[in-house]
């Protein structure tokens, strides 16, 4: 074998993690689990279509290559993805695959509620996640940040207070110490194909628009409700989004 095509004990480790998302039944339990929260083993077995034999040994799996965690509660254990990187990664690989087919892969009314507004991981995404993120970024809420990432402002701080997020707090822990570029930051949305606000932060909005009635989970769904409170509340907060866009997402709720 010429020595360009050998392959180096350099190069990532890209074949054990492939192939365990490549398997149909692996790859539906991590969809699943996108949204952030915890799932049962019962849940992921019936979301993937399997039976709860089968679902185990697929969860162990994903366990022992760190693409999911467990959390043991009481004689039940719950599942959830182990941390943002694997679901910035699902939501890249998701992206990847549909590129040649996007416009038509969102045409159904249920996928449209998905693309609309979802959970992604704990934060807001979808149309309305990067209409959030063009929004704070437009009223000067968030600023780059050197080094990357975000930081919070005069203003995101006042808007945050308003929240009940002590905007002081935020404002103090995007703006310095090592980690604060992962505070608030940009994750490329897998239906829009712009970023919308990753991080921290971004968990922390999404948790207080459901809280106060603007956005509704359904159970076992990534696509969020945007409801009549919340379009009025949230116009502060965004970049306008079209009507015929909302109005696509309510009216197949």
């Amino acid at each position: 074998m010429p020595a360009a095509l050998r392959p180096t004990p350099h190069e990532p480790r890209l074949a054990r993690i492939a192939a365990l998302v490549a398997d149909a039944s692996r790859s539906r339990m991590l969809s699943y689990l996108l949204g952030g929260e915890f799932a049962s083993a019962g849940e992921l077995a019936r979301a993937a279509s399997v039976s709860a034999a089968t679902a185990s040994g697929h969860l162990a799996q994903l366990l022992d290559a760190g693409l999911v965690a467990c959390e043991q509660r009481g004689r039940h254990r719950y599942y959830r993805l182990a941390d943002a990187d694997v679901a910035h990664a699902l939501e890249a690989l998701a992206m990847v695959a549909e590129r040649t087919s996007h416009a038509q892969s969102w045409q159904s009314p249920q996928r449209a509620r998905l693309r609309f507004a979802r959970c992604c991981y704990g934060h807001l995404a979808g149309q309305l996640g990067v209409a959030l993120f063009d929004g704070l970024r437009a009223q000067d809420r968030l600023v780059p940040r050197e080094g990357g990432g975000f930081a919070v402002t005069a203003r995101g701080a006042a808007a945050l207070d308003g929240l009940g997020l002590d905007g002081a707090a935020w404002q103090r822990r995007s703006s310095g110490g090592a980690h604060a570029a992962r505070i608030a930051y940009g994750c490329i949305d897998w239906s829009e194909r712009r970023d919308h606000l990753a991080g921290p932060l971004a968990v922390a909005l999404m948790d207080a628009f459901v809280e106060r009635g603007w956005l509704r989970k359904q159970p076992g769904e990534r696509a969020l409700e945007w409801t009549p409170t919340g379009r009025q509340a949230l116009a502060g907060w965004i970049r306008p989004v079209g009507e015929a866009q909302a109005e696509a997402a309510i009216t197949s709720a």
